[in-house]
C-alpha cells in the first residue's frame, strides 16, 4: 500500500513494486479536523478494506520526518502531527511493516522509476502544490541528509527578507496572488473564473491565461521567473541529470515547461549550461502512492 498525506489531499492505493496499481481512494482533506481526521480516514479505509491483506506500506508524509523511525517532525500544513510516530500508530492496524518518508522523497521515487525520470540516475523533482518541496534519487534511491529532512527546497531563502521559494511559487502563493487582484478587479477575467470559491484560486489561472487576462500572465511570469531562479540553487548544489516538476502548477504543462527551459540558462554558471532537462511529472498526482509502494517493497525487501 502507498498513502499520500499532504495539505489538500489523502489518498491510498494498493499495487505491486511494478506500477501495477489494484486500488485507489481519494479524501479530500478538511484542515479544521486536523491529524485526527486524517488518522479517521486512514484507519476506516484499512479496516474496511485491507486486514491482513498488505504486505507492507509506504507512506509519503507532507512534511520532515524522522524516516528510520516513522515519526513526524512537523506539518506546515496540518496541526496535530509533531512528534506523532505514524508508523508505530498504522503498523497494528493494518498488520503489516509502515515505512515513512517526506512526501517529495517519495514522489522523487515514483517518478524516477515508473515517471518522467526513468532511465536516469540522478534525478531532481521538485513539487509544486500547497507547498513546494523537493526529493532527490540517486541510482533509484532516496537520498537523505541528517535527520529529519533533506532537499527542502521550498525553504530556499530567496532574498534577504524573508521571502522564501514556497512563500512565492506554492499553489497557496498563487491563490493568494489571484485573490489581490480578484479584490481590486471584481469585474476582470480572473474574478468572473473565480466565482465564488474562496480557496485553490490557482486552478483558475491555466484558463486565465487562455483568454489572455493580462493580470494572469503578470501572475504567471512572477511565479516561473522565481522558479527558474530558485530550481537554479538547487541545480547548482545537485547537478542531476533531470529535474522534474510536479504538483498543480505543473499541469500548466508544456507552457510551463518551455518557460523554465528558456529562462534557467540566466540563473545558471556557464558551465552547465544549457541545464538538466526539465520534464513535467509524468504520474501527476500518483506520484506520491506510486512511491509509497516502492518505497514499501524496498524497505521489505531488506
Amino acid at each position: 500500500m502507498g498513502i499520500e498525506i499532504g495539505g489538500t489531499k489523502l489518498q491510498l492505493v494498493t499495487g505491486s513494486a511494478d506500477g501495477n496499481l489494484l486500488t485507489k481512494h481519494r479524501f479530500q482533506i478538511n484542515k479544521k479536523e486536523g491529524a485526527n481526521g486524517i488518522r479517521t480516514f486512514i484507519e476506516k479505509t484499512v479496516r474496511e478494506n485491507y486486514r491482513k491483506k498488505i504486505a507492507a506500506v509506504g507512506i509519503g508524509f507532507g512534511g520532515p520526518v524522522n524516516w528510520k523511525t516513522g515519526k513526524i517532525a512537523t506539518s506546515f500544513h496540518i496541526e496535530g502531527w509533531s512528534d506523532f510516530n505514524l508508523a508505530e500508530w498504522l503498523e497494528p492496524i493494518v498488520e503489516a511493516p509502515v515505512f515513512v518518508e517526506n512526501d517529495a522523497n517519495t514522489a522523487a521515487l515514483g517518478e524516477s522509476i515508473h515517471g518522467a525520470g526513468k532511465g536516469y540516475k540522478i534525478v531532481l523533482y521538485i513539487t509544486i502544490g500547497s507547498g513546494v518541496g523537493g526529493g532527490l534519487i540517486i541510482n533509484n534511491k532516496i537520498y537523505h541528509g541528517a535527520i529529519p529532512g533533506e532537499v527542502e527546497i521550498g525553504h530556499l531563502q530567496m532574498n534577504r527578507s524573508g521571502d522564501t521559494f514556497q512563500s512565492l511559487c506554492s499553489g497557496w502563493a498563487v491563490d493568494e496572488k489571484i485573490r489581490k487582484i480578484v479584490a481590486k478587479e471584481p469585474d476582470g477575467v480572473l474574478a468572473k473564473l473565480v466565482g465564488d470559491n474562496t480557496s485553490g484560486e490557482a486552478i483558475f489561472l491555466k484558463k486565465a491565461l487562455e483568454e489572455n487576462d493580462s493580470k494572469a500572465w503578470n501572475i504567471y511570469n512572477e511565479t516561473f521567473d522565481d522558479l527558474a531562479f530558485g530550481i537554479s540553487h538547487a541545480i547548482h548544489l545537485f547537478h542531476p541529470e533531470i529535474v522534474i516538476l510536479g504538483g498543480g502548477f505543473s499541469l500548466l504543462g508544456k507552457i510551463l515547461k518551455e518557460s523554465i527551459e528558456k529562462k534557467l540558462p540566466a540563473y545558471l554558471m556557464k558551465t552547465f549550461h544549457p541545464g538538466p532537462i526539465i520534464g513535467l511529472a509524468t504520474l501527476e498526482e500518483l506520484s506520491v502512492p506510486v512511491g509509497g509502494i516502492l518505497l514499501a517493497h524496498q524497505n521489505f525487501d531488506k
